[in-house]
């Protein structure tokens, strides 16, 4: 809840504006600047508080467009029997076989650094695993006496899909789009340190590429500016995990 928080209210929270110079150059911590300065005299505790906004956007971005896309195709191929079904896991298992952070910087690195890019990017390498998890739920409710009901009283496949099959794996959506952002935001974090993400944009990942062209890692700076960012990170990663499997075991104690 405080990292949404953050990323919502950045302004409210962080001291200083995080593109104005407001101290010395890698000016050490102080009851001023809680977390130092970075290596223009930026306040690196207001960076990190409106580095929230942008990691966690992208985030939960690309896990609402990708277990979009996987709620899509999993009960479409796991309801229809045939061409199409064979097609789209063909496709699915194609997206899976491909090594996933290889094929991100790559396709990065062709793209260019923007952050749409990196947004579109980790949809297209996301979707395929919640696809697969869905299908194979909805191929296990086929069986149900209920299913067989909506089919024996003449209900057509869409609303079967839509009304009986959708429900089912409601909780399986939820759960899948917290472990694909938390992945989002450790992929951009990784963009952003080798250069591949829009350099303009305050995210975490952009923080350590600075800290890391800056020669942060030579001296002691380090301390206070790359250590603060990167326990930011795992901590967002973490709590999406935690919350994702919670979940699960709460609504869906089958699984």
């Amino acid at each position: 809840m405080g990292l949404v928080i953050m990323a919502v209210f950045p302004q409210h929270i962080a001291p200083y504006d995080p593109t104005e110079r407001v101290a010395r150059p890698l000016q050490r911590p102080s009851p001023e600047f809680v977390l130092g300065s970075n290596d223009i005299g930026q306040d690196i505790l207001s960076e990190l508080i409106w580095g929230t906004r942008i990691s966690l956007g992208i985030g939960l971005t690309v896990a609402v467009l990708a277990v979009t896309i996987g709620v899509v195709v999993g009960l479409i191929s796991g309801y229809s029997d045939g061409l199409v079904s064979r097609l789209l896991m063909r496709l699915v298992d194609l997206t899976l076989v491909l090594p996933f952070l290889p094929l991100v910087i790559l396709l990065s690195a062709y793209l260019g650094p923007n952050q749409r890019n990196v947004v579109l990017i980790l949809t297209l390498v996301s979707w395929a695993g919640p696809a697969r998890l869905i299908r194979s739920r909805v191929l296990a409710m086929l069986t149900e006496p209920f299913i067989e009901a909506a089919r024996a009283l003449g209900c057509t496949p869409w609303r079967i899909i839509i009304v009986h099959l959708w429900p089912g794996v409601r909780t399986i959506a939820l759960a899948q789009a917290l472990l694909v952002a938390s992945t989002s935001i450790l992929a951009e974090a990784s963009l952003s340190f080798l250069g591949l993400a829009d350099p303009s944009a305050k995210s975490w990942g952009t923080m350590l590429f600075f800290a890391r062209t800056s020669g942060a890692f030579l001296g002691d700076s380090w301390r206070w500016w790359v250590l603060p960012t990167g326990l930011m990170i795992t901590l967002a990663v973490l709590s999406l995990v935690l919350i994702g499997y919670s979940l699960e075991r709460r609504l869906e104690p089958g699984l």
